[in-house]
């Protein structure tokens, strides 16, 4: 009779394979170590005024700054920055609802990323321009928040995110 169990080294290679994988997914889901020194500016203050004549325009109420919401556009800006890279997910089982909400944001909420714009208005008009960013800006949302980053390592090209909030 040929057993259907497997043998306890084997058990034991495979239990020592999962936990391994399970490291390594753990650590692509966590953020670096480094990325809060990654240079980083709040721009809400100068994006908000641009963005509310937009929904002015379409017949919408303004936005206000919301504090999360620039907590969590400062990180994924430096998250960006660090992988040199535009992407709204980085790393192995990131989750853009619960980043945002590790920050303190209120769900819904929606995110539009940009990188190599040289200012705030640029930056704005790449997602004016863009049908899904327009889409964004023009939602049922209640706080904004605005942040550039950049690195060295990445030839210092700016990357930007903006999150936009609930209350």
């Amino acid at each position: 009779m040929i057993s259907q169990t497997p043998s306890f080294a084997r058990r034991h290679a495979l239990r020592f394979t999962g936990l391994a994988l399970a490291a390594i997914v753990a650590s692509c889901a966590t953020a670096p170590s480094h990325v809060s020194n990654i240079p980083a500016s709040d721009q809400t203050a100068s994006a908000l005024p641009l963005v509310n004549a937009l929904r002015a325009k379409n017949g919408l109420p303004p936005l206000k700054i919301d504090t999360a919401a620039s907590t969590a556009a400062i990180y994924q800006a430096r998250r960006m920055a660090d992988a040199g890279k535009m992407e709204h997910l980085i790393g192995i089982g990131d989750d853009f609802g619960k980043r945002v909400k590790s920050s303190g944001v209120k769900l819904p909420a929606a995110e539009n990323i940009a990188e190599g714009q040289k200012s705030v208005d640029a930056a704005v008009t790449a997602w004016i321009n863009s049908p899904k960013h327009l889409h964004n800006m023009l939602g049922k949302y209640d706080g904004l928040g605005v942040a550039l980053a950049y690195t060295p390592s990445s030839g210092d090209k700016p990357y930007w995110s903006m999150v936009l909030s609930s209350n």
